[in-house]
């Protein structure tokens, strides 16, 4: 009787273990209940500020799921974007793809102090970026998904990685797919993440040549649908205007869809980063076509390739560290 109990105990072990270890991912250490008894509420309490955020101004839900992009091609996903300069550091914030356009930094001070206050010390900045990400493209329509967590922050920053590792909107196709490469990431992510674009602004300044000379030859794009050229000619014109603010996407600009991949078919993309996906190589253009016609397989898509992105180069364990205030490291 006591060896068939044994025995029972054995299989039971092995059916529950798959289970038991679960919530232990592949993500580098990551899982999405590392707060679970540290800070129960926490992500309760990032939901709760984020909606108030958007919901004062809907730019915001893109604003902020931009900058976990910008944070996590710079020296993986440790919030070093969000330091400020101080003595030894550099801001991230100066760099070219960042200065006078990365937002949404006052809104991660808010969640960050409601955060302090409930537990002291124990949600890390890194952490938030991810959270406050899934968060937007919620609430704006698009796919949740369950966040892995437990990375740390980073003492340090780097500018100069800042301008070399994030693409710019006027790399060529293989420029963009090599940054993404670059942090481990293929062609299918770089569609899947692009179509992030579904919502949000852009300047006037980061697509301008594609209006007046794209190659250096005095004309527009000809990638570039002319009737929706000449419309974005009225309030970007060949100099001034440099930060009037146009919609990535046009037809659903603060909706989470697959619009965006619906207007590069249409030539209509705004970015030449943009356009680029659907004229410059066949499997992304493949890509395109399928996401347009299948708003859910882009959700798919899309959830699988921010769990990617969010698990470069994290810092766990013992490295780095757990900011008090994210704009600047812990005192030593």
């Amino acid at each position: 009787m006591a060896r068939s109990m044994s025995f029972f105990i054995f299989i039971a072990l092995l059916v529950f273990a798959p289970i038991c270890f679960s919530f232990k991912s592949n993500n580098g250490g990551l899982y999405p209940q590392y707060y679970h008894k540290s800070c129960p509420r926490a992500q309760e309490i990032v939901k709760s500020v984020v909606a108030k955020a958007v919901a004062k101004e809907a730019r915001m839900a893109a604003s902020l799921l931009r900058l976990q992009f910008h944070d996590c091609f710079v020296k993986g996903c440790d919030a070093s974007l969000l330091l400020d300069n101080s003595r030894g550091i550099v801001s991230e914030k100066g760099s070219n793809a960042n200065r006078n356009s990365a937002r949404g930094f006052d809104v991660i001070d808010d969640i960050k102090s409601a955060l302090e206050k409930e537990c002291p010390q124990t949600v890390s900045c890194a952490d938030i970026l991810a959270l406050a990400a899934r968060d937007s493209t919620v609430l704006s329509g698009g796919p949740t998904w369950e966040v892995p967590l437990g990375r740390r922050d980073s003492r340090s920053a780097s500018l100069s990685s800042s301008n070399n590792n994030i693409p710019a909107p006027n790399n060529t196709f293989d420029a963009i797919l090599s940054r993404f490469k670059r942090q481990g990431l293929d062609v299918v992510d770089l569609v899947a993440l692009s179509g992030s674009h579904t919502i949000g602004n852009s300047r006037c300044t980061s697509f301008r040549q594609r209006l007046y000379n794209q190659s250096g030859n005095n004309k527009p794009d000809s990638t570039l649908d002319e009737s929706y050229a000449a419309q974005l000619r009225n309030r970007c014109p060949r100099s001034g205007g440099d930060q009037n603010l146009f919609s990535l996407d046009f037809v659903s600009p603060t909706k989470f869809d697959n619009s965006y991949f619906k207007n590069l078919l249409a030539s209509k993309g705004l970015l030449n980063s943009d356009q680029v996906l659907a004229t410059k190589s066949q499997a992304s253009l493949a890509l395109v076509k399928q996401y347009a016609e299948n708003n859910a397989l882009f959700f798919d898509h899309f959830v699988k390739s921010m769990v990617k992105m969010g698990n470069i180069s994290p810092l766990t364990g013992s490295s780095g560290e757990i900011r008090k205030n994210c704009r600047k490291i812990n005192s030593s």
